[in-house]
């Protein structure tokens, strides 16, 4: 229950923090609306499928990324701003940051679905098949991208964040496969503990 307070204090701070004066309105909603249907979702389910404190922990993470994000648009991020400044750099690359994001965190959400409901079992084929699933929900996002892009015009251009690199859709998914590795890598072992406990008689009786 502490648990839960905190984090959705967090949740609500960052939130309110990023809506109380965006750069531009309708990229915010663009922007931030995953992390606010994450929260009704995580509300709900929390019930019949509560997640392990590790996924829910890295969804909070993923979602403060978005409130970032949709406060400032990805292209305007002042800490990244400051950094292309000292790299010599242009570009300003939260962006990445968010795309990497979106590969290291739904990685563990997927694979923590998968074996918590036996599609699979622990092992190299389920590994294999949670990076696949976070590089088709990026290469899925970019679609989703696109069509804002057409059917709102110049209106999208923050949303975006291009900022005139032509091999920006590749690099995003790129980079959201390479965080879905990462985090296979470096959580499994944590996460696979934790699964053990949401999936013990114990646990399933309270």
């Amino acid at each position: 229950m502490q648990k839960r307070v905190i984090w959705m204090a967090i949740y609500l701070l960052v939130l309110l923090w990023s809506v109380s004066n965006p750069k531009d309105m309708f990229t915010w909603w663009l922007e931030a609306i995953p992390a606010l249907i994450a929260l009704p979702i995580l509300f709900f389910s929390r019930k019949n499928f509560p997640l392990t404190t590790l996924a829910y922990a890295l969804i909070l993470v993923h979602c403060c990324v978005l409130f970032v994000g949709a406060r400032y648009t990805y292209a305007e991020v002042p800490l990244f701003d400051w950094l292309a400044q000292v790299m010599g750099s242009e570009r300003n690359n939260y962006d990445k940051v968010g795309h990497f994001a979106q590969g290291f965190i739904p990685v563990i959400l997927a694979r923590e679905i998968f074996i918590r409901q036996q599609v699979m079992q622990i092992g190299a084929w389920c590994q294999f098949l949670a990076v696949c699933f976070v590089l088709a929900f990026s290469a899925f996002y970019e679609l989703i991208e696109w069509w804002v892009a057409v059917a709102s015009g110049e209106n999208a251009e923050a949303f975006l964040g291009t900022q005139g690199y032509v091999w920006d859709t590749q690099s995003d998914m790129f980079l959201a496969l390479i965080g879905g590795v990462c985090g296979i890598l470096l959580l499994s072992k944590l996460h696979n503990k934790q699964i053990a406990a949401k999936m013990s008689p114990k646990h399933a009786s309270v």
